[in-house]
């Protein structure tokens, strides 16, 4: 037995040792094993966060990013934006895709930069408003074509002055450069950006997250762009602008102090070339003027002319918390450009063609890391609204005249729900954005809405702001931050409320045509019997009758009129209380 347990004893001390020497070997190895990668190395690697995953949504998700960065560009110049997208089908699951704007083009100095190098652009490092942010869409696309065809992408850049000039162009993943080949000067007057890329693995399809949808919807929400779209089926499709007017050109903004952070002071305060705490905060923040500062200083416990660089932890805390206690003005709206009331329902009115549309602009508000932001919200309601089949439509067409197909708000017909940031479409990731949650939270029931699944509705959702918080880097779901929802929510209940009236209005308008076609019908018949009776003209007893109906009728419409103006009050209050809360 001893000799027994001395041998386990032994075992045990070795295979400590060989785990010792394993532990020490491992070290060693990853020591060795360590490197710096570049940006586009890890998207390489990583393509699906970019939203380049699925063979429907990567051909969309292409068409996005071009797109986008077409609009952005025209519009810092000042120039209604006519952009064409071409898909070509070069074989199965291989298309060559050519986007081509009139915009201001690019100069030979940044193409490079613009379209072949990960997080290099004019959007990233400025606060303000643009559809795109993060400058890696564009190149990721670039990225994914030569990963999947070998081909780099093509491009024509010019100013419309004889001076254009053109060139193919790749990425090295691992310095995260542009490489560029055969560029020349090109002897036309060209006058914008196209470029044309060649992908394998992905696929076109007409669908709801398809690139025709894709541009369907930029067009609602830029109703200033002219887009031409031709289909690998040789289909050429134009959506004609609704308006000439240009949105104005956003301004960078400032972060306002109601949304900052211990640590965006912290930051800032190491950056700033100020020489004092007071200083520093006007220089960097929005609305903090000289009452502010002194609102700031009776509730801190330092003085704010210190060197801002030596701000502690705690100070920032202090800062951050007596925030919290001064009311400040509310953010400037000079940075966020809306699309507007009026001009997303005409653009509703002619693209999607519904018989009512609500429509309505909020404030601008806050949320966390004081960025400024706001909401639009339309309502389209019948019609062509909502997701309709060729079913649908038929049935809709019988029923017109019938209340209780009202009642069931025209079953078969699906809602739509439009999701925007900054105007470029939302069409993936809908369950995990706060637009979509929050549109299945409302108790749509209040609203006449009995089955928000199956109602021909459109809801129209634009979310603005100098920074839209995405939840990933593909950029199709706005996060579901408190201030964000809240501001949603008030919006869309505001907007439903306007929607009801017409929904109720609708309905007792059918109801009362029905009572008064089966008045009608059983009126000669009446009159008939009466005239036998009464000895009186048949003809007259008619005209009576008639009258009776119709003043009946008018009395019920006042009656109507006067229960929904009570509710009207009543969602009004409702409404006050929320925004109060």
């Amino acid at each position: 037995m001893a000799k027994k347990a001395e041998k386990a004893a032994s075992n045990k001390t070795e295979l400590k040792e060989d785990n010792d020497k394993i532990n020490i070997l491992t070290a060693e190895a990853l020591a060795k094993e360590f490197k710096e990668h570049s940006v586009a190395e890890f998207f390489k690697k990583n393509m699906q966060m970019l939203g380049l995953y699925g063979k429907i949504r990567m051909l969309t998700t292409i068409v996005h990013e071009y797109v986008t960065n077409s609009l952005d560009a025209c519009e810092e110049a000042g120039i209604l934006p006519e952009i064409e997208v071409k898909i070509d089908e070069l074989g199965p699951e291989y298309y060559l895709v050519t986007v081509k704007d009139n915009g201001p083009g690019l100069t030979k100095e940044t193409i490079g930069k613009a379209l072949g190098q990960l997080l290099a652009g004019t959007k990233f490092h400025r606060i303000i408003q643009m559809r795109g942010q993060q400058g890696i869409g564009a190149s990721g696309c670039t990225m994914l074509s030569q990963m999947t065809t070998g081909k780099a992408i093509k491009v024509i850049s010019g100013t419309g002055k004889g001076k254009a000039f053109a060139c193919e162009l790749a990425i090295d993943p691992k310095k995260n450069e542009p490489k560029i080949y055969n560029f020349k000067e090109v002897e036309r007057d060209f006058r914008g950006l196209m470029v044309q890329a060649r992908f394998k693995g992905v696929l076109y399809k007409e669908s709801a997250t398809g690139p025709l949808e894709y541009l369907r919807r930029t067009a609602i929400a830029n109703p200033h762009a002219k887009i031409i779209f031709r289909s690998p089926k040789g289909e050429k499709i134009i959506f004609n602008r609704s308006t000439t007017y240009l949105p104005k050109i956003p301004k960078p903004m400032k972060p306002h102090p109601a949304g900052a952070t211990v640590d965006d002071i912290i930051t800032m305060a190491q950056a700033t070339k100020a020489q004092k705490v007071s200083s520093f905060l006007k220089s960097e923040f929005d609305r903090m003027g000289d009452t502010a500062i002194e609102n700031l200083q009776k509730l801190v416990n330092f003085d704010l002319n210190k060197d801002p660089k030596k701000l502690t932890w705690q100070e920032a805390e202090t800062i951050i918390n007596a925030f919290k206690q001064i009311k400040f003005i509310a953010p400037s709206t000079e940075g966020l450009i809306p699309i507007g009331e009026e001009r997303i329902k005409k653009s509703l009115e002619t693209i999607v063609q519904p018989e009512h549309v609500c429509t309505l602009t909020r404030p601008p508000k806050v949320y966390a890391g004081g960025y400024p932001f706001q909401v639009e919200i339309g309502i389209a309601y019948g019609g062509k609204a909502g997701i309709l089949t060729q079913e649908t439509e038929e049935t809709q067409k019988s029923n017109a005249n019938n209340a209780a197909a009202i009642d069931e708000q025209n079953q078969g017909a699906k809602v739509e729900i439009m999701r925007f940031a900054n105007r470029a479409p939302l069409l993936f990731d809908a369950g995990n954005c706060a637009i979509t949650k929050t549109v299945h939270d409302i108790d749509w029931k209040r609203y006449g809405v009995k089955d928000l699944e199956n109602v021909p509705l459109t809801i129209f959702v634009n979310f603005i702001s100098v920074h839209v918080p995405y939840t990933g880097a593909g950029k199709q779901a706005v996060a579901d931050e408190d201030e964000i929802v809240e501001e949603l929510r008030l919006a869309i209940m505001m907007c439903a409320r306007k929607t009801s009236r017409y929904i109720s209005a609708k309905r007792a308008l059918i109801e009362r045509k029905m009572k008064r076609d089966i008045f009608y019908r059983y009126i000669p018949e009446i009159a008939d019997a009466l005239s036998k009776i009464t000895k009186k003209q048949k003809e007259h007893l008619i005209n009576k009758l008639e009258w009776l109906v119709a003043n009946k009728l008018k009395i019920d419409e006042k009656e109507e009129a006067k229960a929904v103006k009570k509710v009207d009050d009543e969602e009004g209050e409702d409404d006050e209380e929320a925004e109060e809360v």
